[in-house]
């Protein structure tokens, strides 16, 4: 739990709040940030990758935002409902003890006028004394960019109406108009409970209003789906509170609809404050599959699993003609190809961190390093889950053979890089990977494949690694050819079973990552001044590479030392348990929140650590 002053909400400042300082709630198609001082700064509706219409985590002035919280100086506190994704934040004040519980029903995919709706619902208690509350809802529709009108109707429903979308605020308090916001005030005796509930509408047959006895009962019926989805969990290990928060925060960023799990619900939170490294992360990258594979079907989730592969095998591109070029590195959430990257100049960005982008060009860079971790996760569904159909694996074939003729070339990158193309030593390593795997598939399964080529393939992309991603000067491997630049991607080396994670090269690179790239148990991707990016500025460490580091150490049989740097991690995650995409020089946490693959490597790295400790 976190403790914060309130008096941020009473006198306007500071405008933003720490990144750390929010949680999480969602429906499986959107989610909402919320944080500790009550307010929602960031919604998008009705999905991830739609346009905000709450962004005063970009914009305190011109963002848009739902503010509710006691209107006195008061203490806040703020924790998830055991098990589950619906957020309590508490507000502490002399008078009395109050608490907000926000959720996102989770409805039948069948009932689409309920799916439609995307329900968020802050339902206010009063648990000792009395205190009193203001609410202020103040949407910015399409990133502020597009106007809206606003009316309450007789039924006291307030109605906010712009050219895409249409909201519908219903409260068993008073709502009252103030230009385009509504507002209200209202005060609660100790028992007492105030009900807001907004919902996407299509017209008035669609107002419905939010009594407390039917909010009781959707926040019942919530918490029981998230228990009972996390019940089919297996894991029963020393860090399963944390194991279980990555694993229902990787639920949240799940769409449904497809399968499909964004890499962030943010966009533009920026790595660097002040700096221009902001992306836009509601979408889904190919990299991500195997990792999501790998932590879903070890943890248990089946379903989930399956329903990411089918998502990949059916929209990204494994039906497609590998004749037609390399496949795209990421997708919409609805396996949409085009993702434009533009700028929104009229927000100023997280504490004056432009631009704020939407979209991301990075769709159009090559990264070879995807295949390899495609093919992997196949390989791993078809191991732990379902054996991949016939079809599917005459495509597998067919990436093979792409990768056989097309590896040696320069590519972008798995840090997606801005700087011009390079022969980095882990796009190399995951093509390796991708013929590596299909080869274990054909010879498990005995399917048909060019298994002459492909071997002769894989052991040559092995002897130019071994050779040519060498640096005798460091005595490590490097992040590309012709050069003696470390990156953390290397850790991967031992993790994807191209090398013993007992060699003398390895051990000797480990060595040099902890010298150059480890600051405590925090690990730096790479140095810019180094290795320079095509982006001005710094970045801080990255949470996906300390726990990678963390099962490279428990790998190589250094296990206290793996225990203590995850230890040591688990400390930097922020009062709920989730984890942006990088920690600052302070411990801050930087980056789109919360990141899926941050996640995703806690998850493997515990699970890892957790058996070799036994």
């Amino acid at each position: 739990m976190t403790t914060v002053s309130n008096e941020a909400y009473r006198t306007g400042s500071p405008r933003y709040l720490p990144i750390a300082e929010h949680g999480l709630i969602g429906d499986l198609r959107t989610a909402a940030l919320v944080g500790t001082d009550g307010t929602i700064d960031w919604y998008c509706c009705p999905r991830f990758d739609a346009p905000s219409v709450f962004a005063s985590i970009l914009d305190a002035d011109r963002g848009g935002s739902f503010e509710l919280a006691a209107d006195v100086p008061v203490r806040t506190k703020q924790f998830y409902f055991p098990d589950t994704n619906v957020l309590i934040t508490r507000f502490f004040a002399e008078d009395g003890v109050g608490e907000i519980q926000d959720f996102m029903p989770i409805v039948d995919a069948e009932d689409s006028r309920e799916t439609d709706r995307h329900r968020l619902i802050r339902r206010v208690l009063c648990v000792r004394g009395s205190l009193p509350f203001r609410a202020r809802v103040a949407p910015r529709f399409h990133y502020g960019e597009q106007p809206h009108t606003v009316r309450i109707t007789d039924q006291g429903v307030a109605v906010f109406e712009s050219e895409g979308l249409s909201l519908a605020l219903t409260s068993t308090a008073p709502l009252e108009t103030e230009g385009p916001d509504v507002w209200s005030p209202f005060k609660l005796r100790e028992g007492e409970v105030a009900v807001f509930a907004l919902d996407r509408v299509g017209g008035e047959a669609d107002l419905r209003a939010c009594p407390e006895r039917e909010a009781e009962r959707l926040f019942d019926a919530t918490v029981r789906y998230w228990r009972g989805w996390l019940a089919a969990s297996r894991y029963r290990g020393r860090w399963r509170e944390m194991v279980h928060r990555s694993a229902l925060t990787l639920k949240l960023l799940t769409y449904a609809p497809t399968g499909a799990i964004v890499a962030a619900p943010t966009t533009s939170l920026p790595e660097q404050i002040g700096g221009e490294r902001n992306w836009d992360y509601r979408y889904v990258w190919i990299r991500d599959a195997a990792f999501c594979v790998y932590a879903l079907l070890r943890l248990g989730f089946t379903d989930e699993a399956k329903a990411f592969m089918t998502f990949l095998s059916d929209r990204v591109g494994l039906r497609n003609d590998p004749s037609d070029g390399p496949l795209q590195i990421m997708y919409g959430i609805d396996g949409r190809h085009d993702l434009p990257e533009r700028e929104v100049p009229h927000l100023e960005g997280y504490l004056n961190s432009a631009p704020v982008r939407v979209g991301n060009n990075a769709v159009d860079q090559l990264q070879l390093d995807i295949y390899g971790a495609l093919i992997d996760s196949l390989y791993l569904y078809d191991k732990w889950g379902q054996p991949l159909s016939s079809d599917h694996w005459d495509t597998v074939c067919d990436l093979v053979e792409w990768v056989c003729a097309h590896w040696d070339q320069p590519d972008e990158g798995v840090w997606e890089t801005r700087g011009g193309r390079k022969n980095f030593l882990y796009s190399r390593l995951m093509c390796w990977v991708a013929i590596e795997r299909a080869i274990r598939m054909a010879g498990h399964r005995g399917l048909p494949a060019d298994l002459q080529r492909w071997s002769r393939t894989r052991d040559t992309i092995y002897r130019r690694i071994m050779s040519a991603g060498w640096s005798e000067k460091r005595q490590a491997f490097v992040q590309h050819e012709d050069d003696d630049v470390l990156d953390a991607s290397v850790l991967m080396m031992p993790l994807a079973k191209f090398i013993s994670p007992t060699d003398p090269k390895w051990l000797s690179t480990l060595d040099a990552l902890g010298e150059d790239l480890v600051s405590d148990s925090l690990v730096y991707r790479y140095d810019p001044q180094a290795s320079p990016d095509g982006l001005r500025g710094e970045e801080g460490t990255f949470s996906i590479c300390s726990f990678w580091y963390v099962e490279a150490l428990t790998r190589a049989g250094r296990t206290a030392e793996a225990r203590l740097a995850f230890e040591k991690m688990l400390t930097y995650a922020n009062h709920l348990g989730l984890y942006a995409e990088e920690i600052g020089r302070t411990g801050e946490q930087h980056g789109n929140f919360p990141q899926a693959f941050t996640h995703l490597s806690l998850i493997s790295a515990a699970f890892n650590l957790d058996r070799a400790l036994g």
